[in-house]
């Protein structure tokens, strides 16, 4: 695994952020629209995904037509995907986390104790799912391409690559594992959680790119949990080209309240493309001018 990706001679990253299933939907429509206009991110030198951004990086990065299927997918009103819920006892537990921590990975570590101590349904069960999803999408693509993970024990991030020896489908599996909803995913003996936990978008990855765009269907950021417009502004400090790109009110409200809900994935999707439309100038001076 690695912290910072392959950067000699690299220009373009895309990083992908947390989200959700419904949250992966937006991402796909964004990309999808984006494309509409003739800016394809997917031929980005780097892909980061955290969490909904490690299924949507996984999927575009495997080859020609991946964002077109995923796109379609969100559209399928027969597609089998189980809904669940980060209830509000949980979430006010996230909350009392992130205010009682100083770092990261102080943060890390206690929704890491949180995670362990849920019942949940089985790790195999859970890895199953996300290698569905995945569907062809299941080995490491010859393109670049960065899955955050968040070790339950320590709270470090991690980011694995294809010379990291894990298998792409348990390196996204553990980087969609939310904790208090889905079991921590076990690697080389050790838990872990999803990636989303460091921040929702972990574009500090990106680092040392010139042209980075980020998609995030998460704003939200704190001073331990940085925002993805916070870690934008850092990249932007050090000399890079950067957008990012986050729900308008009209992707929020299609996104609607639980992001864990694939009965709106379909109206994020479209949403998300529809958003799209209005970045197209940015984006393009960022990745094309």
């Amino acid at each position: 695994m690695t912290q910072t990706g392959k950067q000699a001679g690299k220009r373009t990253a895309l990083v992908l952020g947390a989200g959700g299933l419904v949250g992966a939907g937006w991402e796909a429509g964004v990309l999808r629209g984006l494309l509409d206009a003739g800016i394809d991110l997917t031929t980005a030198d780097l892909i980061v995904g955290s969490s909904a951004g490690a299924v949507v990086g996984a999927r575009i990065a495997s080859g020609p037509g991946g964002l077109d299927a995923l796109y379609e997918e969100q559209l399928d009103g027969q597609a089998t995907e189980s809904a669940a819920r980060l209830g509000l006892p949980m979430i006010l537990r996230y909350a009392l986390a992130v205010l009682r921590s100083r770092t990261p990975e102080e943060y890390g570590r206690r929704l890491g104790r949180l995670a362990l101590a849920a019942p949940t349904v089985a790790e195999a069960d859970r890895r199953a799912t996300v290698a569905r999803r995945l569907g062809r999408a299941a080995d490491w693509p010859a393109r670049p391409l960065l899955i955050t993970a968040v070790d339950a024990g320590t709270g470090e991030l991690a980011a694995y690559d294809e010379d990291s020896g894990v298998p792409l489908t348990d390196a996204v599996t553990a980087s969609c594992a939310i904790p208090g909803v889905w079991p921590p995913a076990t690697i080389d003996g050790r838990r872990w959680i999803d990636g989303g936990i460091h921040s929702t978008a972990n574009a500090h990855l990106a680092a040392g790119y010139d042209r980075v765009v980020v998609v995030a269907p998460s704003a939200r950021g704190s001073k331990v949990v940085l925002s993805p417009a916070r870690q934008g502004a850092d990249l932007a400090a050090a000399g890079a080209r950067v957008e990012v790109i986050t729900p308008d009110e009209a992707s929020r409200k299609a996104i609607g309240r639980n992001a864990l809900d694939p009965a709106h994935r379909a109206a994020a999707a479209r949403a998300g493309r529809a958003q799209a439309a209005s970045h197209t100038e940015a984006v393009a001076a960022v990745w094309t001018g």
